[in-house]
């Protein structure tokens, strides 16, 4: 744990003693002295860019409504990501006078009512209404979201997004609508889990859907692929995953001495510049486990990687990018979590929130967002929870208790703009518009590292004893 005084005011010199106990008992201490007055060192809160929420229709709850004008009020969130946009729950294609034809009263309703509470939609453009899906199409959760496409779908689907993009364009304005961002599908590399078809078959839903976007205004902004978390292995090179080729995963005993990459990133920008298509921003989603539902005891059990694998996937993504044809893309992780389970019971307890506070203050620099999914347990991709605390994704549960993770977000937004200090333990700021100097303190224990450097070390030692022996 870190005990902390803070010594200081708006201006003249800053002095922090910190008081570090370690798990022998040992008091240690530091004193660091910040000239306040100095000018530091500008940097983005980028963990306020957004925030994920389950699916579209949930956002018509009060409950969810209440608790994402908390969490905007005091974290700062500026846009929530869902899923479902254009599921049949909000009935965005319905049957009058024997036509389908196009209804944006349910997302009218959610977005009037976000835009209230200054926060705007990070719209990710799924999945498949009924009538646009093939004939017995393959579902996902138990609300079943469309994932097969028909062979007519990437025309329909095409027509529907340059629709609903004009809609919002004709009612909310052009001027606001510029500053949203148009995402396309979630996860298709999750065969047949979120997407039931090839990774070419995808490519030509974002053709269609760049197209559709860029026809109602060229500035509007889209990008993808949305894509699941970084692996070591070619299990997504081919058109479907290839399950088989992730098993040498499972043998080994140092999953961080693997080289992790992104996935179908540079055969998508490659598959843009080829065709020609705008890509304003890329997205895919860092978590930093493999194979993480249930990671204690199930598939994924000693599948979670280390303190800095975040940092390390940003910095792939940030230099796979500098050397495509798109260099200049934004970057939005618009997913991520301690593990993708809405049911890792660390998502609910204090380690989380340290990690949440040193993972990000670790990346700045590196992305334009990385965002927690979820800010609330109303959320349902396995049904509803049966106890209060159940290991959801939310910052807040379905009661309206916060937690850690809530704590985390909320102390980083206090934070200033300017950087005066960092170490292991301790981030200095300053608020350069009243010179306000605000400090977060926080421990991850050195403890938790070396236990991963001792596993590194003890497989080098092994691999040098099988070497010797041959």
């Amino acid at each position: 744990m870190i005990k902390h005084k803070l010594y200081g005011i708006k201006t003249g010199i800053l002095c922090l003693s910190l008081a570090v106990l370690s798990s022998v008992n040992v008091l240690a201490q530091k004193v660091v002295t910040i000239d306040a007055n100095s000018k530091g060192e500008k940097f983005d809160h980028y963990w306020s860019k957004m925030v994920g929420a389950g699916r579209a229709n949930e956002g018509l709850r009060a409950g969810w409504l209440e608790q994402l004008q908390q969490v905007q009020e005091n974290c700062g969130f500026q846009y929530v990501r869902f899923h479902g946009l254009f599921h049949d729950d909000m009935f965005p294609i319905v049957e009058e006078r024997g036509k389908l034809v196009y209804n944006w009263q349910y997302i009218d309703d959610l977005f009037d009512r976000m835009l209230d509470l200054n926060v705007k939609p990070f719209v990710e453009l799924a999945f498949f209404p009924s009538s646009m899906a093939a004939e017995n199409s393959k579902t996902v959760f138990w609300w079943k979201a469309n994932i097969t496409p028909a062979e007519d779908s990437f025309e329909k689907f095409h027509d529907l997004v340059k629709a609903f993009t004009q809609h919002c364009v004709d009612r909310y304005g052009i001027d606001e609508v510029l500053t949203w961002y148009f995402e396309v599908w979630n996860e298709p590399n999750l065969y047949p889990f979120f997407w039931d078809g090839t990774k070419s078959q995808y490519f030509e839903l974002y053709k269609q859907s760049a197209m559709a976007v860029k026809s109602v205004d060229k500035r509007l902004k889209v990008g993808g692929p949305s894509t699941s978390n970084f692996v070591p292995d070619t299990r997504f090179d081919g058109e479907k995953t290839n399950d088989e080729a992730s098993e040498a995963v499972f043998n080994t005993k140092d999953i961080n001495s693997l080289k992790w990459h992104g996935v179908w990133i540079e055969d998508f920008l490659k598959y843009c510049k080829k065709e020609n298509l705008p890509v304003d921003f890329v997205s895919t989603h860092p978590y930093p486990t493999d194979y993480a539902f249930n990671p204690e005891t199930g598939k994924g059990k000693g599948l979670t990687r280390y303190v800095h694998s975040v940092k390390d996937d940003l910095q792939w993504l940030k230099n796979t990018i500098a050397k495509s044809d798109f260099p200049n893309v934004e970057l939005h992780l618009t997913e991520w979590h301690t593990s993708p389970s809405s049911r890792d019971h660390m998502h609910d307890r204090l380690p989380a929130a340290t990690y949440i506070v040193k993972s990000n203050l670790e990346c700045i620099g590196l992305t334009n967002s990385l965002a927690l999914w979820t800010f609330t347990d109303i959320f349902e991709e396995k049904g509803g929870a049966s106890s209060i605390f159940h290991g959801g994704f939310g910052m807040i549960n379905f009661q309206g208790l916060v937690k850690p993770s809530y704590h985390a977000y909320r102390m980083l937004h206090q934070l200033g703009e300017e950087k005066l200090y960092k170490d292991d333990y301790l981030f200095v700021s300053k608020n350069s518009k009243n010179n306000n100097i605000v400090a977060l303190a926080y421990n991850y224990p050195k403890e938790y590292e070396m236990r991963y450097l001792l596993v590194r070390i003890n497989v080098k030692q092994e691999r040098l004893k099988n070497l010797i022996s041959l």
